[in-house]
């Protein structure tokens, strides 16, 4: 890797400092603005992966630039206790964007957190404390229903919901509590509910799987989730904290499928680049938490309120929505045409594309990054994963593709 694309001093301490959970590439960026990076020497990156789906807006978006500033220089923290400027105002705005479209609007309560990791956390433990509270806290009613291929955080419950062996080497054993299934098997999907049914305290789900390669939950399978789950009174936890707030064509990518959970968890992009997280429930699932059951030092601070609050005014502002749907289809008909992706997956502006038998995804990377200045990522060895900002036009895409072209055949 080019070396002279990373501070050297930089690159030292962090060899000597940090601990290494990551394999890095040879760049270091410095600066950004809207869909384009900047490394140390000045050279310009399109980016396509968008800080893994997080800088919704792009770089350094003017308006919730301004927001933050303003909020450092007013007030940073003062903690849970007390009521916070925005936070009922950013509260009811997910109120109104997971009704969307709904002709019977429902209520929904949020708790804030400072990741997707601890929304899903919180979500979990909505589920076990409904379960046990209405079975007499005997812990028989806690099973989870997970999907193999799933990805719900690092934290050791949401890892142990995450249902890939490879991320538990070296952890186990893990948390007994999880039902693994196929992600889209109807009839397994039924067998394991007419087996557990009486134990299941919740199912939880991404609607379209991102960790694993962009694969979408068919709307009949999301259909059947929330039938098996109303049925045997078990929630139905959607996990967008990649889906959501737009990215895959709707406010929130159940909303494609003409369900309606219990608890969304969310976080990535609704911040454009502020860590912050949403785990949003309605009915009972939204009453069972009590003062003292859930806490967060951070979560739901004022710099999160600023950050959320700007981000939502500017998604709606610009017509997000609309701009996902016209360049996401413009997107994947260009990536079909390129002659060594054999699948394009994904909904909106989340897709994956399958490249052609031996051809190395993590080699495309490499090369789109040192040699053609894209930024995206692999999901695996034979797929690359495109999350760019919400706002890109289709002549970023043109280039886009011009440069993946090139890097997928240096890779050949």
């Amino acid at each position: 890797m080019a070396s002279s694309l990373v501070n050297e001093k930089e690159k030292q301490l962090e060899e000597k400092h940090l601990i290494h959970t990551f394999g890095r590439y040879g760049v270091e960026f410095v600066k950004g603005k809207g869909a384009h990076l900047y490394d140390i020497e000045g050279n310009e990156y399109l980016d396509f992966l968008s800080g893994i789906a997080v800088c919704s807006l792009g770089h350094c978006n003017e308006k919730v630039v301004h927001a933050l500033q303003e909020q450092v220089g007013k007030l940073m923290h003062v903690s849970n206790y007390y009521y916070i400027e925005g936070r009922g105002e950013a509260a009811g705005k997910f109120n109104n964007l997971l009704n969307f479209g709904s002709d019977n609007p429902k209520t929904w309560k949020v708790f804030f957190t400072n990741s997707g990791a601890e929304s899903n956390e919180c979500a979990l433990k909505i589920a076990r404390y409904l379960a046990n509270r209405k079975h007499g806290n005997d812990g028989a009613h806690t099973k989870v229903v997970v999907l193999k291929k799933s990805f719900h955080g690092r934290t050791f419950e949401t890892l142990a919901a995450t249902a890939q062996d490879r991320f538990h080497v070296g952890l186990n054993p893990m948390s007994p509590v999880f039902i693994e299934v196929d992600a889209n098997d109807e009839e397994q999907l039924k067998d394991t509910f007419c087996d557990w049914g009486d134990n299941i305290s919740a199912m939880i789900a991404e609607p379209i799987q991102g960790e694993s390669g962009v694969h979408p939950l068919t709307t009949s399978y999301m259909q059947l989730i929330r039938q098996l789950t109303k049925d045997n009174d078990a929630l139905m936890i959607l996990d967008e904290v990649q889906t959501g707030l737009y990215r895959s064509g709707c406010p929130y990518a159940f909303q494609l499928c003409d369900v309606v959970p219990d608890v969304v968890t969310m976080a990535k992009g609704i911040g454009d680049g502020f860590p912050c997280g949403v785990c949003a429930a309605t009915g009972e699932a939204a009453e069972v938490l009590q003062p003292g059951d859930h806490g967060t030092t951070f979560g739901g601070g004022p710099l999160a309120m600023a950050a959320i609050n700007a981000t939502l005014d500017e998604l709606e502002r610009l017509d997000t929505l609309s701009n996902v749907a016209l360049v996401g289809a413009y997107m994947r008909n260009k990536l079909e045409c390129i002659e060594e992706i054999v699948e394009v997956r994904g909904k909106g502006l989340m897709l994956g594309a399958q490249l052609k038998p031996g051809i190395d995804a993590h080699d495309v990377v490499e090369n789109a990054l040192l040699r053609e200045k894209l930024v995206i990522n692999a999901t695996g060895d034979d797929t690359l994963r495109f999350l760019p900002p919400l706002v890109i036009t289709k002549g970023d895409v043109d280039e886009f593709i011009v440069r993946l072209e090139r890097a997928i055949k240096a890779s050949v």
